[in-house]
C-alpha cells in the first residue's frame, strides 16, 4: 500500500535526521572536551610540556561513568582533533566551536594526514561528496590531492585546499595518473582492452568515483558511423558539472601518436553531429598504460583543450614518489 511506503520513507528520513544530529553533537563534544584538555594542560599553548597527567586522571574517571569510549587514547585524539581545528581557522569564526558535517570516524582518519592543506582538502572533498568513510580512506589511500596537485601551479595547490577540486575547464577534469587498484588486476597481468572495460563495467560505481564530481555513464562501445564505415568508442560519460560529453578509449601499452588521433575524430565528431548548442566542447581521453610527453606535445595542437593523455595503475601509488613528482613540478612551474 501508497500509505505504508509514505511512512516508512518519513520514519527513514527522521531516523536519518536524528542520527546526523546526535552524531553532530557528539562531535562538538569531542572538539569541546579536547579545547578544555588544552586549556588544563597547555594553558592554552599547542608546544607546552605535559605536566598533570590530565589525560590519565581524566580518562579514569570518565571511563567509570561513561565507558570504554573516553581512554587515554581517544582522549588523545579529542586533545589533537582540537589542536588540528582551532576556533581562529574555522570557516565559522563568529560562534564559539566550529561547525562539523563529518563523523568522528571521518575526522580520526583525517587527523592522520600532516599537511594541513591536504587534510582541508579531503575533509571539503568528503563533505560535499558524501563520502563514506570507505571511500574517504581509498581517496587518500589513491593520493588523490597529490595527482591533482600535479596538474595545476602553486595557486591551483593553495585553491585546493581552500575549495576542494573545482571543475571550471576541461583540464580540472582529468586526473594523471588514474588509480584503478579496485580492479584487483594485477601490476604485471597479461589482458586485453576488453578485458579491462569489462573490468571497468563491472565495477562502474568505484570507477566513477575515481573519475570524480560530475559524471554520469552513458554508453560503452559507443557506434559512430559515417561514409559506411563504423567505429567504437570504447566508454562515454556526461559531466554534468562542465556540461559536456566525455570519452574515453582504453589503450594496452604505451600511447601511440594514432590514438591521439582518433579520439580527435571521436571528439569531432561528437562536437559536430551529438552535442547541443548550448553544451560545451567534448573532452577526450586517451587511458594508457604508458606515455611519451613529448609525443603527446608534438602530436596535440599548442592550444588543446580536449584531448588528453593519461595514464592509469592498477595497484596503489607510492606517495612518496607523487610527492617527489609534485617538489619537481614545483620547481619547475
Amino acid at each position: 500500500m501508497q500509505i505504508i511506503n509514505d511512512i516508512q520513507y518519513i520514519l527513514r528520513q527522521a531516523q536519518q535526521t536524528a542520527y546526523r544530529s546526535i552524531n553532530t553533537a557528539m562531535v562538538k563534544a569531542y572538539w569541546l572536551i579536547g579545547k578544555r584538555i588544552v586549556e588544563e594542560e597547555q594553558q592554552g599553548e599547542a608546544k607546552a610540556a605535559y605536566g598533570k597527567g590530565v589525560i590519565k586522571n581524566l580518562s579514569q574517571a570518565l571511563q567509570a561513568e561513561f565507558g570504554k569510549g573516553f581512554s587515554v587514547d581517544n582522549l588523545e585524539n579529542m586533545r589533537r582533533f582540537y589542536l588540528a581545528y582551532p576556533i581562529s581557522e574555522t570557516v565559522s569564526r563568529k560562534s564559539e566551536s566550529p561547525q562539523f558535517q563529518l563523523s568522528w570516524s571521518h575526522y580520526q582518519m583525517l587527523l592522520r594526514i600532516e599537511n594541513k592543506e591536504e587534510r582541508a582538502f579531503y575533509e571539503i572533498e568528503a563533505t560535499q561528496n558524501n563520502w563514506s568513510l570507505r571511500e574517504l580512506k581509498r581517496q587518500f589511500d589513491s593520493a588523490l590531492y597529490l595527482r591533482l596537485a600535479l596538474s595545476t601551479d602553486k595557486e591551483g595547490i593553495k585553491k585546493l585546499g581552500q575549495e576542494g577540486q573545482v571543475l571550471e575547464s576541461a583540464q580540472d577534469a582529468v586526473k594523471d595518473p588514474y588509480i584503478l587498484e579496485f580492479l584487483n588486476l594485477k601490476e604485471h597481468y597479461r589482458y586485453s582492452e576488453n578485458d579491462l572495460e569489462n573490468a571497468l563495467i563491472d565495477k562502474l560505481e568505484h570507477f566513477l568515483l575515481e573519475l570524480g564530481k560530475g559524471f554520469t555513464f552513458v554508453a560503452r562501445q559507443k557506434r559512430i558511423s559515417f561514409d559506411e564505415r563504423h567505429f567504437y568508442i570504447d566508454l562515454v560519460f556526461y559531466n554534468r558539472l562542465l556540461r559536456c560529453f566525455v570519452l574515453i578509449d582504453l589503450k594496452i601499452g604505451d600511447l601511440k601518436h594514432e590514438d591521439l588521433g582518433q579520439m580527435q575524430m571521436y571528439v569531432n565528431y561528437y562536437d559536430r553531429f551529438v552535442k547541443l548548442e548550448d553544451e560545451n566542447q567534448t573532452i577526450g581521453i586517451v587511458l594508457c598504460q604508458d606515455k611519451s610527453e613529448t609525443l603527446v606535445e608534438i602530436t596535440l595542437p599548442e592550444d588543446n583543450q580536449q584531448i588528453f593523455a593519461s595514464r592509469y595503475q592498477t595497484v596503489l601509488p607510492s606517495k612518496e614518489e607523487l610527492q617527489n613528482l609534485l617538489t619537481q613540478h614545483l620547481k619547475n612551474s
